[in-house]
């Protein structure tokens, strides 16, 4: 069973940046598909950001050119640098493992974004 546990969620100002931590008990970068998936109040769980064992990376729309997906495989962690936040980036944010049929989620970090 694989656990995984974000990290660095807070309160930023509207312009600001944060920079998302998801450690995995394992190493699993190299067989499994990687995300980020965020939830706002009263609205369903959105894929925010994707990372293939090869490196690929994929973005929605609403956070290209200010988010970054990343990953440190001697560490074990997953990262999503997040700049210049805005108040609809506020959400709980979750870690993702992927392969074929096996799915593992974080507990999420919640991300504020308000002045």
């Amino acid at each position: 069973q694989v656990q995984l546990v974000e990290s660095g969620g807070g309160l930023v100002q509207p312009g600001g940046s944060l920079r998302l931590s998801c450690a995995a008990s394992e190493n699993i970068f190299t067989i499994y598909i990687m995300a980020w998936y965020r939830q706002a109040p009263g609205k369903q769980r959105e894929l925010v950001a994707l990372l293939t064992t090869g490196g690929t990376t994929n973005y929605v729309a609403s956070v290209k050119g200010r988010f970054t997906v990343s990953r440190d495989n001697a560490k074990n962690t997953l990262y999503l640098q997040m700049n210049s936040l805005k108040p609809e980036d506020t959400a709980v944010y979750y870690c993702n493992a992927r392969r074929r049929s096996v799915e593992y989620w974080g507990k999420g970090t919640l991300v504020t974004v308000s002045s």
